[in-house]
């Protein structure tokens, strides 16, 4: 393990895998009291009725939301849940009285869904200009341009599906709300993985990534003194997975969310390190981007097709990575680029053997 101590309490607390999981920007490894508590839960809607049940873990529920709020910076009544973190910004979208022909800025590392979200309500999208090559947004060029115009409202993925870079998102916010623009964060690759209390009006994602919550759980935080009147309530909550949910944010409380981020971060840098230009496969970020995900772009002359067989390829060998197509970052790119997400419990062994299988696939 990188770090002994919290590395193997991260191991320990889970059933052991079968593969070199390094995917957790897909999905995180749930620990066993999570389970638990999510199947605890369903026994006791069979034994008393799913509303009896609920009542129930009120209280429970209601810590979970607190400790929820507090690592993403809202108030617990702002918060609300839907089954994913799509599903929330649509939500959010189908309520919010932006003009028609409203627009929305973003940063080029965009996930290609919530364009199509943008899109289906004819939005007029426009990309804030980046500061380097990496594409984190350049605020002071944000600054000046919010100087002379201003759009509905300005999105940002905190991190991106394709890239591990961490969008200045409090600064992004200062700029905009001197000049009265509204601020929603994409929180999906990041809570759990970066700091996550921004000052942002409307903050959303998702619980199965690097929180490790289960799968089927979003959320939503609305700041009701900005954007009332706002409604994105799930008529059909999934209570269980609301208290696996719970559980999970309170192991990462527990151990100390900065103590988290800051593993994370080193296993990152780590991870950038080891892998960049085996077998001729590049690092696409900073080597110490403060963030866990790190993307290879391929050999000079792969196409999208082969980076999806060296996936496949790895999978074989044990090793659970993600193939990001263009898709998920149109606006960065057009070519597809290998990811790789390991958690707190990686071991170097794992990157060992994800580097001598690069070296196979590359020149």
């Amino acid at each position: 393990m990188f770090c002994s101590d919290l590395g193997e309490r991260w191991h320990s607390a889970r059933i052991e895998p079968t593969i070199g999981h390094l995917d957790a920007a897909s999905a995180g490894r749930s620990s066993m009291a999570t389970i638990k508590a999510i199947s605890d839960h369903l026994l006791r809607e069979a034994q008393l009725g799913s509303y009896v049940a609920a009542t129930e873990q009120g209280g429970v529920l209601a810590g979970g939301r607190r400790a929820l709020a507090s690592l993403i910076g809202h108030r617990p009544e702002e918060l609300s849940y839907r089954d994913s973190a799509r599903t929330c910004l649509r939500a959010l979208l189908n309520s919010w009285k932006i003009p028609v022909a409203g627009t929305v800025w973003v940063a080029s590392n965009e996930f290609g869904p919530n364009l199509d979200e943008f899109e289906r309500r004819e939005l007029v999208v426009r990309t804030m200009p980046a500061a380097d090559v990496y594409g984190h947004v350049d605020v002071d060029a944000l600054e000046n341009m919010l100087q002379f115009e201003q759009p509905d409202f300005i999105h940002v993925c905190h991190i991106g599906s394709a890239s591990g870079i961490v969008q200045p998102v409090p600064q992004i916010v200062e700029v905009a709300h001197y000049a009265g623009v509204p601020v929603v964060v994409d929180m999906a690759q990041s809570v759990g993985h970066v700091p996550t209390v921004t000052g942002a009006d409307v903050v959303y994602g998702t619980a199965r990534k690097w929180l490790t919550g289960p799968r089927g759980v979003g959320f939503i935080a609305v700041r009701d003194d900005v954007l009332r009147p706002v409604s994105v309530d799930s008529s059909e909550p999934y209570v269980a997975g609301q208290l696996g949910l719970a559980q999970a944010v309170s192991e990462v409380l527990e151990i100390g969310q900065q103590k988290v981020f800051r593993e994370l971060a080193a296993i990152g840098r780590t991870t950038r390190e080891r892998l960049d230009g085996i077998g001729s496969w590049e690092v696409l970020e900073p080597v110490d981007e403060p963030s866990a995900l790190v993307t290879l772009a391929p050999p000079p002359g792969w196409e999208p097709s082969d980076v999806a067989t060296a996936q496949r390829r790895l999978a074989e060998q044990g090793l659970l990575v993600t193939c990001a197509d263009s898709w998920r970052a149109p606006l960065a790119t057009e070519q597809s680029v290998l990811r790789i997400s390991p958690h707190l419990d990686v071991e170097r062994e794992q990157l060992d053997q994800l580097a001598a299988a690069l070296r196979t696939m590359g020149y």
